[in-house]
Order: structure tokens, then C-alpha cells, then sequence
């Protein structure tokens, strides 16, 4: 392994895997990405690519990319070779092998995934080192991705979500002058079918090493089968190839139906797009079905992509239409989001299944595999009109619960079962609670979350041209985080005390602390020699940095409190 000079070049052989310098690495980087936006706004096509070349032949870049993909949710799964990185010398190792010069990536680990309504999902699934080398290029490619992108793109992209893409719907339908009208399209098989040709001639990235991956074939049940079109599901670099493919619909609509000048936009057409699903709203039920539909079936087949006919379909709004997993509908001229019923059935299901497979289960495990999938359903529902679905899912979820007791409890009564699992809780009565005994041997009341506790919060909207990788928007990005991590943890409020004393940064590696990059508690001294879980002895670190601080024995220096806090 090497260090890297300021530019990310490599000059000397490095040993430790936790001695890497990650503030600086993650510097490097960031400025690269950096001057390839600029160089990009500047239509300097030519130092564009250079800049790529450089950033994917650097060590930092190198180091961020075997980062990435060990820490990552698929870091245990291996591909065709049975490889995981897993210990600080096979990174090490890692970072040094990601070389260039003779590289060939391996064939796909091919799984089938069952989807819902029967059929089966194809996933496959590269090796370390592939998925390394897609990683150390997708730090090349992604700025230019979000540099490019149409503006109400909102799948696989940075600082975007699913509450952005509904906020737009809701944005473009709720007047009374708004439209009535909505094609709802989904692309059959879009990663499966993406042309291979349109992608080599477009995507702006090293053709060479795209074509070895597009070409690399997957195996299936030990056979090798070639790949005549698509990007993989489960490639690091595939979604954002699909989004570099179908941006430019957006503006393709907008060209051909463009708002009148003093009266509004006569066609009130309107584009949402999240990875491969999309609305288009539209004046009338004919445009919609006839010119907006046609143009985007002209400009999917350019691609090697079509609609699929099963999901594809008009619809009024007063009929109302589901979009991830939403329900978007005006009654009696009011617009109203609330959770699709296939949500709240997909639910019910996995709690069900839960309750029924955990019988014989003690009370805490039960409330333990219950509260993530109850908390986490709610959270993703919490800026819509929820709060009678939720009631609602509380009191079924109560139904399975108690026919769980009595299962349980076959020869006892209803009073004895009520006061065994369900106790008073403030002005509540029937919840299901335990005492519970945490990890450090303390006893605690372990309570079934509720739904219904979860607030209705409108959702801000991302600006549609923000690009996280551009300097200028920095403040902007800066102040939604801020205002993200006080949501997401205003119930832990040691926690949010600690990030907001630390300026929302790791402490280690000066980046920030997100919900997606995780944290961990450190004790500046240890519980072993007497250290306190007081917060004058707490601080967050991300998660590889606390292993490296523990690894290296580095000293960490808590910063002073921001006044106000």
C-alpha cells in the first residue's frame, strides 16, 4: 500500500490499514470532485476526463473505495470467489491490488429475489474487487450524475429521498387549477435491459473498464452465462449508470410542451421521477395518453428500454394513484397523501409473520424484532396524513398480539393473560411491556412502540439544481443536515447534545456525522479505568474511525460546547 501526496499520488509503502490518514484522504477526494464540476460547468470536456483519470488512479481514491464497499451492508456477501475483506491486512491488501494494468473483472454471483406479485428479481452479485473498482470509479462519475441530472430525479442520488419525489407530487397537483391527469410509468426490466451500445456510446467514463463490466457475464447455478444487455442489480456503479441513462426526459417534456409566457403552463405537465418509476401529469386524459406517452416511449427505445404495459396507466387524481408506496388522491377537491393500502397490508403481513414464527419467544425478544419494523414503517410514513392509518395499524397489530397470548396461554383467562403482557402505561392501558435486562446488566421497561406516537412532520423538499458536489451549495446542504439530524435524533438527546457540541463532525476525520454514515459512542476514558457514560466523557465518531482510534491508541480531544448548547 502507498501515500498519497496532496494530488492523491502514491509515493511510499504504507503497512496499516488503520494508520491511513482519513481526513485527508477524504479531502483529496472531495477536492477532485470538486474541479471536476467546475471543469464540467466549464465545458472543459478534455480536463474533465483527466481529472477522472487522476482521481481513479489515486490513493485516496483507492483507500475510499475498499472503504465504501467494507462497510457497507453487502460486506459480508461474498462473489464467485468466496472473497471477503473483513480484517484491517486484507484491506490493506486491498487497496494495494486495485490496480489498473491487467485488471479483469470476475463473472456475477446470479440470485433470484421473489417479488411481490410472484415473480422472481435477478441480483447480481460482484466480487470485492469488482465492486471495489466500480466504487473507486463511481467517485469519478457521480459528480458529473448529479451535475447533469434532471432536476426532479430523486433515486440513488445524494441528499434525495423518497419524501422529496412525494413533496414534488404533492407540489404540482394540490391547486385547483392543477392537473388532473397522471401517466404513471414504470420501465419493465430497466437494469436488465439497458443497451449496451447506448451506454458505451454516452456514459462518460472510462469505455475500457465499462465494457469489461457490461461484458463480464454471471454465473447461475455453475454456469456461466454471457450478458447481452443491462447493468446489474447489485453492481456499486449500475443505479447511477440507469439514472445517467433516463435523465434528459425530463427536459425532452418540457421542450416539447413548454409553460406559455402570462398564463401558466397550459398543459400543466409536470415530470417525477424516482430510479425507474415516474408520473407525468398532464391538462387532459388524451395527452397524457397519446403525445406525452409516445415521446417517452420513443425516447426509452433509443435506450433498449420499454413501459411495461402491466403497470403503465392513466389515471384521474380524483380515482387517485399509488407511487411509492403512497396513496395520492383529491376528494371533493382536496389533496390528500396517505399510505397505500399495499404499504399498510405489507406492514401487517411482517408483523404478523413476526408474531406467528416467535410463539414460544420471550416478551423482550418479541418487542425487540417488533419495534424496528413498526418504528421504521411509521418513520417513512411520517409526512404524509397518517395519523388514523397508524391508529389503525396499532389496533391490528394489538389483535395479532393478544391472539398470540392466548395461544400461549391456552387454558388460562382473559384477566389473568391482560395482567401478565399488559400493563398501564401513563394514560394508556393495554400495552405490551416486560422488564429487560440491557447488555451492561441493568434492568429496564421494555415497551411495544406504538405507531401513533410517531409525529406528522411536513417534509422540506430538496431544491431541484442542488448538487452536493458544487461548492456553492454548500450552506444550503449544511443547514438541511442540521436540520435532518435534529429530526432524526430528537428523542436521544445525550446524542444530539454530542453532535451539535461537535459541529455535526467526526472528530477523527473532520467529515460529517450522517444518519446514513452512522456513528458510534467513544469514552474519552474507558469504563475499564474508571470512565464515565456522563457527557463530558462521551463523544461521536464514525464508526471506522472509533475502530482506528482504538487500534492506533490515538488520543481524541473533546471540543469546547457551542455556546447556546
Amino acid at each position: 500500500m502507498e501515500v498519497a501526496t496532496t494530488t492523491g499520488a502514491s509515493l511510499r509503502p504504507l503497512t496499516e490499514w488503520h494508520s491511513i490518514d482519513w481526513k485527508t484522504v477524504h479531502r483529496n477526494v472531495r477536492r477532485l470532485q470538486t474541479r471536476i464540476v467546475k471543469a464540467l460547468q466549464e465545458g472543459k470536456k478534455r480536463k474533465v476526463r483527466a481529472l477522472q483519470a487522476i482521481l481513479t488512479r489515486s490513493f485516496s481514491g483507492k483507500a475510499l473505495a475498499v472503504r465504501r464497499v467494507t462497510e457497507n451492508q453487502g460486506k459480508n456477501t461474498p462473489g464467485v470467489d468466496k472473497v471477503i475483506w473483513n480484517t484491517p491486512v486484507k484491506k490493506a491488501q486491498a487497496v494495494v491490488d486495485l490496480q489498473h494494468s491487467g485488471y479483469r473483472p470476475k463473472p456475477l454471483k446470479r440470485v433470484y429475489i421473489p417479488k411481490s406479485d410472484g415473480r422472481q428479481r435477478p441480483l447480481s452479485i460482484p466480487c470485492m474487487k469488482d465492486r471495489a473498482m466500480q466504487a473507486l470509479h463511481l467517485l469519478a462519475l457521480d459528480p458529473i450524475a448529479e451535475t447533469t441530472a434532471d432536476p426532479n430525479s430523486y433515486g440513488f442520488r445524494k441528499e434525495r429521498s423518497t419524501a422529496d419525489a412525494i413533496n414534488q407530487c404533492f407540489q404540482v397537483l394540490v391547486r385547483p387549477t392543477s392537473a388532473q391527469w397522471t401517466l404513471e410509468g414504470d420501465i419493465k426490466s430497466c437494469f436488465d435491459e439497458l443497451d449496451h451500445r447506448w451506454v458505451l456510446a454516452n456514459i462518460p467514463m472510462e469505455k475500457a473498464m465499462l465494457r469489461r463490466w457490461l461484458k463480464a457475464g454471471y454465473i447461475y447455478q455453475h454456469v456461466w452465462n454471457e450478458t447481452e444487455a443491462g447493468t446489474p442489480q447489485g453492481g456499486t456503479i449500475s443505479p447511477v449508470i440507469m439514472n445517467m441513462a433516463l435523465d434528459g426526459l425530463e427536459r425532452l417534456l418540457r421542450e416539447k410542451f413548454p409553460p406559455t409566457p402570462g398564463k401558466g403552463q397550459l398543459n400543466r405537465l409536470h415530470f417525477i421521477r424516482f430510479a425507474d418509476d415516474f408520473i407525468v401529469t398532464g391538462r387532459t386524459k388524451e395527452l397524457v395518453e397519446g403525445e406525452v406517452k409516445s415521446l417517452v416511449q420513443g425516447f426509452l427505445k433509443e435506450r433498449g428500454l420499454v413501459l411495461s404495459p402491466h403497470k403503465t396507466k392513466t389515471t384521474q387524481i380524483t380515482d387517485g394513484f399509488d407511487f411509492l408506496g403512497k396513496n395520492l388522491r383529491k376528494y371533493k377537491g382536496k389533496l390528500l397523501v396517505k399510505p397505500s393500502s399495499k404499504s399498510v397490508h405489507g406492514v401487517l403481513s411482517k408483523i404478523r409473520q413476526t408474531i406467528k414464527v416467535n410463539l414460544h419467544t420471550s416478551v423482550a425478544n418479541l418487542i425487540l424484532k417488533l419495534n424496528p419494523i413498526i418504528r421504521g414503517w411509521a418513520n417513512y410514513h411520517r409526512h404524509t396524513v397518517s395519523k388514523k392509518t397508524f391508529e389503525r395499524v396499532d389496533h391490528e397489530v394489538f389483535l395479532s398480539l393478544w391472539s398470540w397470548a392466548e395461544r400461549r396461554h391456552p387454558m388460562k383467562g382473559r384477566s389473568w393473560i391482560k395482567e401478565k403482557y399488559f400493563k398501564s402505561e401513563g394514560t394508556r392501558n393495554w400495552v405490551l411491556q416486560t422488564s429487560w435486562v440491557d447488555k451492561h446488566g441493568e434492568t429496564k421497561t421494555l415497551v411495544l412502540f406504538k405507531a401513533s406516537d410517531v409525529a406528522i412532520k411536513r417534509h422540506i423538499k430538496i431544491k431541484g439544481e442542488a448538487n452536493p458536489y458544487d461548492p456553492q451549495w454548500e450552506p444550503y446542504f449544511e443547514e438541511r443536515l442540521g436540520l435532518q439530524m435534529v429530526d432524526n435524533l430528537k428523542e436521544r438527546k445525550r446524542l444530539l447534545r454530542l453532535w451539535l457540541t461537535q459541529e455535526g463532525r467526526c472528530l477523527v476525520c473532520h467529515q460529517k456525522i450522517t444518519k446514513e454514515s452512522g456513528w458510534n459512542i467513544h469514552h474519552l476514558q474507558r469504563r475499564t479505568d474508571g470512565g464515565t457514560d456522563t457527557i463530558a466523557n462521551l463523544v461521536v465518531l464514525h464508526p471506522n474511525c472509533h475502530r482506528q482510534v482504538h487500534s492506533q491508541k490515538l488520543e481524541v480531544t473533546k471540543p469546547c460546547p457551542v455556546e447556546g448548547h
